[in-house]
């Protein structure tokens, strides 16, 4: 089984170092969505499993790649911004960030990553990029994935309401997972978790 690793907003490829290396007996590729330099595009040459995190759930879920048989979302969603229907990340929070990323793209982007529990350092930006992925937050809503996922969430996420967790991809086949204390960066907090969650989806041993 293939295993395409997809990032979310504000990081790169390097963000999967931990759980990959917990997984590198099973063929994988990783994505780069290209905020700090050259974007790298993943595919798979057969079935796959897309793990993905945060807004990299939106961004598989927009355009499946083939031979997609399932999904773990790991802090994962269709749907970033709250609705009338639907209890999301408030949505003057998201503009607040909209409007102050126009003026200070470097000090919006080391206050979201503070506040999601990662590193603040990083290199030169893509602000145009972030900045329309931001707008995507904002105001997309993904289909709903056409496979089986797994959704794992940390139950003291910073970022994304209990509310919210609880309901991501009603509708769909899926399964609930809670890391118990764990936050928005499951992949780095607690990579060995995620890696059982992953291998008991597909059946691998360790």
């Amino acid at each position: 089984m293939n295993l395409l690793f997809v990032h979310g907003w504000g990081f790169d490829r390097s963000f999967w170092q931990p759980l990959a290396a917990l997984l590198a007996d099973l063929p994988q590729a990783i994505d780069d969505r290209g905020y700090f330099g050259t974007p790298e595009a993943v595919s798979s040459g057969g079935p796959c499993i897309a793990v993905t995190h945060s807004f990299g759930t939106m961004r598989v879920l927009a355009a499946p790649p083939a031979g997609l048989v399932g999904v773990l979302a790991i802090n994962g969603f269709a749907r970033f911004a709250a609705s009338p229907d639907y209890p999301g990340v408030p949505p003057r929070v998201i503009d607040r960030m909209l409007r102050r990323f126009d003026e200070a793209p470097r000090a919006v982007l080391s206050e979201f990553r503070r506040q999601c529990g990662g590193d603040a350092d990083f290199g030169e930006i893509d602000a145009a990029l972030l900045h329309e992925d931001l707008s995507r937050l904002r105001h997309d809503e993904a289909p709903l994935p056409p496979v089986p996922v797994v959704s794992l969430q940390g139950t003291r996420d910073p970022l994304l309401p209990e509310a919210m967790r609880a309901q991501v991809f009603e509708g769909a086949a899926v399964r609930r997972v809670d890391c118990a204390d764990g936050g928005h960066l499951l992949p780095r907090e607690a990579p060995e978790f995620c890696a059982a969650v992953l291998r008991d989806m597909i059946g691998t041993p360790a």
